[in-house]
């Protein structure tokens, strides 16, 4: 009988104990919380492709073709009364045009740090606020006049291309 007793008394002591532990941990932490990783916290608006014309001596010489992934404050982009991608995209063209000194055709003078650095100064600018921490290239092209003939040329005279099918006769 006191084996039964005691036994009793150690299952109420290990659940009590369980209950106890289990309530201490679901309980608020008094931790801080950890730092995010890299980038933590931040959304990610990705623009399409980005085709600006770009112009010397009143003549369009090539275009600058880019996609872009920009890492955004969620908080800031909520009080945004446009979307981001075009506020976004209107500020590349901006940025563009406003440094001519910018020449894409010299790829050794191209300082891809500058160009996203510069963007992103002057989105914040524009802005007011910190919105954009960084800014992201996932595709980078600049194409000549005569490149973009050349393709067009060579897409319209393809050895891959199907033959056109000659009409059917009418029946009458």
């Amino acid at each position: 009988m006191i084996k039964f007793v005691i036994a009793a008394l150690w299952l109420v002591a290990v659940t009590l104990g369980t209950v106890i532990f289990s309530f201490s941990m679901s309980g608020p932490k008094t931790d801080k919380a950890p730092q995010p990783a890299f980038f933590g916290g931040l959304d990610y608006v990705k623009t399409d492709i980005i085709s600006v014309p770009l112009m010397k001596d009143d003549e369009v010489y090539g275009y600058f073709l880019t996609r872009l992934v920009y890492t955004v404050e969620p908080a800031v982009m909520k009080t945004l009364s446009l979307p981001a991608e075009a506020l976004l995209v209107d500020e590349v063209y901006t940025y563009l045009y406003a440094n001519p000194e910018i020449d894409f055709a010299d790829y050794a003078k191209l300082d891809l740090g500058k160009l996203r650095s510069g963007i992103r100064e002057a989105v914040n600018k524009r802005v007011g606020k910190n919105l954009v921490h960084d800014v992201l290239i996932e595709q980078i092209d600049f194409l000549t006049k005569a490149e973009i003939r050349d393709n067009t040329i060579r897409r319209r005279t393809s050895p891959f291309e199907k033959p056109k099918e000659a009409p059917e006769p009418a029946v009458h």
